[in-house]
Parts: structure tokens; C-alpha cells; sequence
């Protein structure tokens, strides 16, 4: 196993024209080595904060010092640490997953959330909140809170709670949002509907009681045979920079409107907008509706039209001799949904992954839109990072900075090429083209699963308002057999046009 260290590097960019390199750091991360049962799957994630920057891979955590890059504990944090030590066993030795790290930049303090499944047909959202924003404080603490889910996910015919799969979380300013989509455990864990939900941010911050949350479902009411959904995994709106929302304003999700189920369409041309008020004094008055937004026609990565939900086509070099395809989990947006108030403007950024290749080539890239409006949001731009023909490129997850640069993060891969890590920017004013950089070449490939994580995170530092930090998986050795040897790295950099 290579030593963690630092690597700084003038990487070129490979795009035609450019005219300049871009400096990239970057650093070991969280590696299965280092924790004694590692999954395959890895879920990289992360954000920048203050002082420090923090790592969740499934089911422990870590933190960075954002200067000297040194770990703060010792080792990787069990997942379960902040409920255990203040005592909540539905969120601890209760096989959560799916976890979230957030930096809430409106009140400078951390969130980490993630799912609980203390038993049979019992479900948890379990939420813990930093007392400061300092994660080497002598008096750093936890605000816990684990949230009863049965309620609100209903259950099928056999009287099976829906699986709350791939919950996405954001901070805003009356509320956290999370989302989970319903999944049926007796029909091959098929998406049949979502929940969202509105978490009582004021009180949380403060280590209060929280007030019941409110949630709303789509179908409503939760049909107990519920049949194959195709506007799943909502991804909730999170603030970008310090400046909050205006008063009053919605909080908005967003999610892809899948192909229709036919058997042979392959294309769409809509997202899925949806408009959640939250009123905490007088329940009854929230509101949860969805409207559509028509944008470029797209094929979500990976589509099978015989098996919807299956989107394994990310070709390996050693894909021609083991069968094995990587999950661009194409079928869905990835978070973030980054939110920033310009002042003059509102803007949402978020990212997917879609076919570029033709014919018989199923090669992928990044397509990504921006919303903009003070009320319900409209689609301002969007466009798609590829280059070349073979090179597929998936996982995304996009942001952007305070003068509004884009930089989208991902998975790259082929028959010729390790899959590694690399990211692409531009400027969204100035609607200039894409350069893409390398992060991390990949060295080895994941021959024995088709499970690359289920998502990643590209945040912006909320001191500098500049600098770009993203996270996500890559191999030093090939994975083969029965061995978990997956490992993450971290990168930062800034672009020269953001002072």
C-alpha cells in the first residue's frame, strides 16, 4: 500500500487550445486497507470547511487539515461514533450506510447523515451536527438526532416497509432536506416512489428538540403494490457560499424523467422540478409539487431497454477478459445540486451521466445544466464534457465558484485506460469551453464487482469562496477474487480567474 503523501503537479490540460496548465494537489484518502470490513461499495464523499476537510467512505469517516493535509484522528472514525457516544442505538450497530458529509457555510458547522436499519422493518435518518466548526477542538461535540422513518415510507402487500435507498441531503435555510427513494424489497428491490422530507435545521443547530418532520411522497398515498417509478433519486438544492437564500424562498429538488418503459425508447428531453414549502408554525400549509423542465435530448448512461435499471457498460482494460462492467449509475442525477445567490442572480448547478457514443459504441460523458429565476427555476444552460470516442466518463458531481467557474469531478475508464479520476471546468458567464485535467491516473482495475461507489462530491471552500476540493475512488492494485482493495484520493485546485 502506497504511503499517504502529497503530490503537487502542473498537469496540462487536454483540450485543444488551452493555454496554460492547472496546479492540482492532491492526497491519499480513506483506503480499504485501513478499515476492517471494507464493501465494495465505497460511496466517496465529502466537504470542505473552515479549517478542515472531511471524508465519508461506507462506514467510517475522516478528516484533513486543509494546510498540512495531516489526518486529525489517528484513524478512520466508525460511522457510528457521534450516536453511540451519546447513546442512540437506532443509529449505531444498526448497518447504516449511504452516508452524507455536508459543511453547512451559513452557520459553519457539520453534518453528517446517513441511514440506519436497526431491525426488521425498522428504518432510521440519523443526523449529527458539529458544535463548532473545528474538527481538532478539544471541545468538538455532537448534536444527534435519529429520525423514525416507518411512518412515512409505507409498505407493500406483504406488509414490508419500502427500502429508503440512496437518501441525498441539503442544507438550506429553513430546513435540511433529505430524499429517499422507495424501493420494494419483495420485487427485486424495484423503485416504486420517493419520500422527501424537511429536517428542523434551527432547533438541530442548536442541540434543541426537533420539531416532527414533515414529509411528502410521490405516488401519494404510497401504493402498497407500487409499479416501476421513473422520476426516482431527487437530488435537494445545497448551498453554495455563506450568502443564505431570501427570506422565504423554496427549496427546490431536481431528478431525471427516465425513458419511458416501452422497450425500445432510449431518450428524454425532461427533468423532473420539485417545489417544497416548508411551514414550520402551521404544518398543514407545506406544499410538495412537481413540474418538468424540457432540456436537450439525452440517453441516461448505460440504458438498457430491457433492464432499466440496469446500467453496467464502463469498460475496463481487463473488461474483455472478465465480463466485468462498471455501474455509471446513469439512471439518475448526482449530487450536489450547488446553490449560489449571486445577488443579481440565483444559479443551480447539477450533473448526470449520458451516452455520447453512437451505434454500437456505449462510451459515456458528463452533461450538465444550470438553472437560474428567483422563482421556480428554468434552465439557463446546460452542455456535455467528451472527448474523443473511447473514454468514458461517469460519476459526476459539479460546482461552482464565487465568480461563477464551474468544475465538475468524475470517473474515467476504457478498454485502454485504468479507471482513475479526473475533472473538467469553465466558466458558466462567459459560457466558455471545457478543459479537462487529470486527478489521479488510474493503476488498477475492479475486476470482481460492478459496484463503483454510488456517488461523489465536488465542494468549494467557504473561506476563500475559490478553491475546488472533490473525492472519489480509484485502484493501486487490481481488484480480484475475493479481495476489497479500493482506494480514495483527494484534490484540490483553483482556477486563476477567481481572486
Amino acid at each position: 500500500m502506497t504511503c499517504k503523501s502529497t503530490i503537487l503537479a502542473i498537469l496540462a490540460l487536454i483540450v485543444p487550445f488551452a493555454v496554460q496548465g492547472q496546479v492540482v494537489k492532491s492526497f491519499e484518502g480513506i483506503d480499504a486497507f485501513f478499515l476492517s470490513t471494507p464493501g465494495f461499495d465505497v460511496d466517496p464523499n465529502g466537504a470542505v470547511g473552515t479549517k478542515q476537510y472531511m471524508e465519508w467512505v461506507n462506514t467510517s469517516y475522516q478528516a484533513y487539515d486543509k494546510t498540512s493535509l495531516a489526518q486529525v484522528w489517528s484513524t478512520p472514525q466508525n460511522g457510528d461514533t457521534p450516536w453511540q457516544n451519546n447513546n442512540m442505538p437506532n443509529c449505531y450497530g444498526a448497518g447504516g450506510g449511504d452516508g452524507i458529509i455536508t459543511f453547512d457555510r451559513m452557520a459553519s458547522r457539520w453534518v453528517i447523515a446517513r441511514r440506519a436499519f436497526s431491525g426488521n422493518n425498522n428504518y432510521y435518518y440519523c443526523v449529527a451536527i458539529s458544535t463548532t466548526d473545528d474538527l481538532k477542538s478539544p471541545t468538538l461535540a455532537w448534536h444527534t438526532y435519529q429520525f423514525s422513518l416507518n411512518s412515512v415510507l409505507g409498505a407493500n402487500s406483504r406488509g414490508n416497509v419500502y427500502w429508503p435507498d440512496w437518501p441525498k441531503f441539503g442544507t438550506w435555510i429553513d430546513a435540511y432536506y433529505v430524499s429517499f427513494d422507495l424501493q420494494d424489497v419483495n420485487n427485486g428491490y424495484q423503485n416504486i416512489g420517493v419520500v422527501a422530507c424537511a429536517l428542523d435545521r434551527t432547533n438541530m443547530l442548536i442541540g434543541g428538540t426537533a420539531r416532527t418532520m414533515q414529509c411528502f411522497s410521490d405516488p401519494s398515498p404510497i401504493p402498497p403494490n407500487g409499479t416501476l417509478y421513473l422520476k426516482h433519486s431527487l437530488i435537494p438544492a445545497d448551498v453554495e457560499g455563506t450568502t443564505a437564500p431570501p427570506a422565504g424562498r423554496h427549496e427546490y429538488f431536481l431528478s431525471i424523467q427516465n425513458p419511458p418503459n416501452d422497450g425500445s425508447t432510449t431518450t428524454s428531453t425532461k427533468l423532473n422540478l420539485w417545489n417544497f414549502h416548508v411551514n414550520w408554525t402551521t404544518p398543514t400549509l407545506s406544499t410538495f409539487g412537481k413540474s418538468q423542465i424540457t432540456v436537450s435530448s439525452y440517453e441516461p448512461g448505460c440504458y438498457d431497454v430491457l433492464q432499466v435499471a440496469n446500467t453496467f457498460c464502463v469498460t475496463e482494460p481487463s473488461s474483455s477478459s472478465t465480463g466485468n462492467y462498471v455501474d455509471s449509475v446513469g439512471d439518475r442525477l448526482m449530487p450536489r445540486m450547488g446553490y449560489r445567490n449571486f445577488g443579481t442572480y440565483q444559479s443551480f448547478l447539477v450533473s448526470q451521466t449520458v451516452q455520447v457514443g453512437t451505434g454500437t459504441n456505449q462510451q459515456t460523458g458528463i452533461r450538465w445544466y444550470e438553472l437560474r429565476g428567483s422563482g421556480n427555476p428554468t434552465l439557463y444552460q446546460s452542455g456535455t464534457v467528451n472527448n474523443g470516442s473511447s473514454l468514458y466518463r461517469f460519476m459526476p458531481s459539479i460546482a461552482q465558484d464565487k465568480v461563477g467557474n464551474a468544475a465538475v469531478g468524475y470517473s474515467v475508464s476504457s478498454s485502454g485506460v485504468h479507471p482513475g479520476i479526473r475533472a473538467a471546468y469553465w466558466s458558466l458567464p462567459s459560457k466558455t469551453a471545457a478543459a479537462e485535467i487529470a486527478l489521479q491516473n488510474g493503476i488498477g482495475d475492479e475486476e470482481n464487482s460492478s459496484h463503483w461507489g454510488d456517488y461523489t462530491s465536488m465542494t468549494v471552500d467557504p473561506i476563500d469562496g475559490c478553491t475546488f476540493w472533490y473525492v472519489s475512488q480509484y485502484y493501486q492494485v487490481s481488484e480480484t477474487g475475493t479481495a476489497i482493495d479500493w482506494d480514495t484520493r483527494i484534490a484540490n485546485f483553483k482556477l486563476s480567474t477567481c481572486h
